[in-house]
């Protein structure tokens, strides 16, 4: 791995550290978010808000890591004024989730939740998934 790839991956793991730090996730969640192995510990985790230890160079956890830096985003959005509300809402339950919280929605049904809750936050992702970009929609000439 170059330097540039590992100084990018060690930006992404403080990123999403300090976003499941402002969440409020434990261990287990943190686990069950990224889809870290059971072996990734307390001490795992210090390393990497330290710094001293990126996440594994594995397709999958730094996918997930995507989702949830896109997530926070979203959030930042919605709610520009407390961003506070961000842990609120992922800990809440939602209608449109049939009155589950968004952080079970991910916990539960994996990279599909995470799919789901981004979906609902971010219309523009939701767009993109539905193909809608490619509506074949032309300017009529004149």
């Amino acid at each position: 791995m170059s330097e540039q790839q590992q100084q990018a991956l060690g930006d992404i793991t403080q990123a999403v550290m300090n976003l499941v730090d402002g969440w409020g996730l434990d261990v287990r969640e943190i686990q069950g978010v990224l889809c870290l192995p059971d072996n990734v510990r307390t001490r795992a985790l210090n390393k990497y808000r330290e710094g001293s230890d990126v996440f594994p160079e594995d397709p999958v956890v730094l996918r997930r890591a995507r989702y949830l830096l896109r997530i926070a985003d979203a959030l930042r959005t919605t709610y520009p004024l407390n961003p506070r509300m961000a842990s609120r809402w992922v800990r809440q339950g939602h209608r449109r989730f049939g009155r589950r919280s968004p952080l079970s929605i991910i916990l539960d049904d994996g990279e599909s939740g995470l799919i789901a809750v981004l979906s609902e936050l971010d219309c523009t992702f939701s767009w993109d998934l539905t193909g809608s970009t490619t509506s074949g929609y032309r300017p009529v000439e004149r």
